[in-house]
């Protein structure tokens, strides 16, 4: 029997269904992951549930799926993850043709649901999704902070941080694998072991980690501002495999806007630690992610955070229109007063800037020389990254296909011209 999961939202969604693909194939299934086009008896959709564009792709994935088991394509129909969490009794009611909605701890549930059990043996076992040199790591799952705007605590529950002894056996697995970058993941990075060993304890993770010798590059995604811990700065300016990156979104600048997110920091604060950043790491790239409209938001907050961005020059940035999410704080205590169309003027002003700024920054690394990992061939070249970008959502290297490279080694190359959000290059 064919079982195809159909992957939706973040990489920790992504992790999440790479620890069921490998309880499915230990269990004699074929597996197939974002087959959209294959024929298999069973599909299971991993949800998200965040946003309104995600639940509405979520929404209309299944709907599509229903069609499917309609026309007898498919046998059995599952939905998991943070939709079905989030709206369990509202799905179930209005999609009677599921065969069952699950939550995000329920993966022995769904293995139970196809007449099998939860192998504790391949606990921390995954079923690679991504090009074999490269996986995300998650370290803990849900979160203790209260941003105004944010469902995650709702869906996910407070965090969870998974242990370092079980971290480590994990990335050895896949590592053995041909694994050489690992990128670390969770809702809250900042805030990592606090539940476990009553302190911060991400800076004793890495250092465990750059212990694995033929691991090469670690990234770090999804930092919280306040109260990171400045040690693993440190940590970051010393290990040459902990890439110069960090992923730390900001969300605003603007202290009222500040406050009303409940973000727990002010302006000043928030510029003390990315300066710091760029102290004690000159060639560091901050990626971050920025929310405009939120409740409250005039134009003089829009214009402050506008500015931000124009005079900070961050090297990777994400914008999202807010939205008015319910059960969240925003949604009991404030109006949601920002029209639409002002949030998406808002979105394309601070894209339009951003493209300013990344073009500015690729063209100062024309006539220089990175290591570049090899991802893939497509298109003539070979497109890779170097350390300060993740994949799928930061800039990319481009080699003509006419050079002698292979996908999932590194390689020094040489930058001879740029684009917005692409560099050209040749091997050196």
């Amino acid at each position: 029997m064919t079982v195809n999961i159909l992957t939706l939202g973040c990489s920790k969604n992504l992790v999440d269904s790479e620890h069921l693909l490998v309880q499915f194939r230990a269990s004699g299934y074929k597996v197939l992951h974002n087959a959209y086009e294959a024929s298999a008896e069973v599909v299971i959709i991993n949800t998200c549930g965040f946003i309104l564009d995600a639940k509405e792709e979520s929404v209309e994935t299944i709907l599509s799926y229903i069609e499917e088991k309609k026309r007898g394509n498919i046998r059995k129909l599952f939905v998991m993850g943070c939709l079905s969490e989030r709206y369990r009794e509202e799905l179930t009611e209005e999609m009677p043709e599921v065969d069952g909605f699950f939550g995000v701890w329920e993966m022995p549930a769904i293995l139970e649901a196809m007449g099998n059990r939860l192998d504790q043996a391949l606990i921390h076992k995954r079923e690679l999704t991504t090009p074999s040199h490269y996986a995300y790591l998650k370290i803990s799952e849900g979160c203790n902070r209260s941003c105004a705007f944010c469902a995650i605590p709702g869906i996910r529950g407070i965090q969870q941080s998974i242990s370092i002894k079980d971290l480590i056996e994990e990335s050895k697995g896949l590592v053995n694998k041909g694994v050489k970058e690992l990128i670390l993941i969770a809702q809250d990075l900042t805030n990592y072991g606090i539940d476990l060993y009553d302190k911060k304890a991400l800076s004793e993770l890495l250092k465990e980690l750059v212990k694995i010798q033929e691991l090469e590059w670690i990234r770090l995604h999804y930092a919280y501002p306040t109260g990171f811990p400045e040690e693993v700065i440190d940590l970051m300016a010393s290990e040459e495999k902990i890439c110069n990156y960090m992923d730390i979104p900001i969300q605003h600048v603007n202290n009222e806007i500040l406050t009303a997110m409940g973000r727990g920091h002010n302006r000043e604060r928030l510029e003390q630690l990315l300066q710091k950043f760029r102290k004690q790491i000159p060639d560091v790239a901050l990626r971050t992610t920025v929310l405009t409209g939120f409740p409250g938001e005039t134009d003089q907050a829009f214009t402050e955070l506008l500015d931000f961005i124009r005079e900070f020059r961050f090297e990777r940035l994400g914008v999202f229109p807010y939205s008015h999410e319910e059960d969240t704080p925003a949604y009991r205590n404030f109006e949601d007063d920002v029209s639409g169309q002002v949030k998406s003027d808002r979105v394309g002003a601070i894209m339009e800037l951003q493209q300013e700024i990344s073009l500015h920054l690729n063209e100062e690394k024309i006539g220089k020389t990175f290591k570049v990992l090899i991802d893939s061939r497509e298109d003539g070249y070979f497109v890779g990254r170097t350390q300060y970008d993740s994949p799928e959502v930061d800039n990319e290297v481009r080699v003509a296909d006419n050079e002698q490279l292979s996908i999932g080694h590194f390689y020094q190359i040489k930058i001879s011209s740029a684009g917005e959000f692409d560099l050209y290059g040749s091997l050196e």
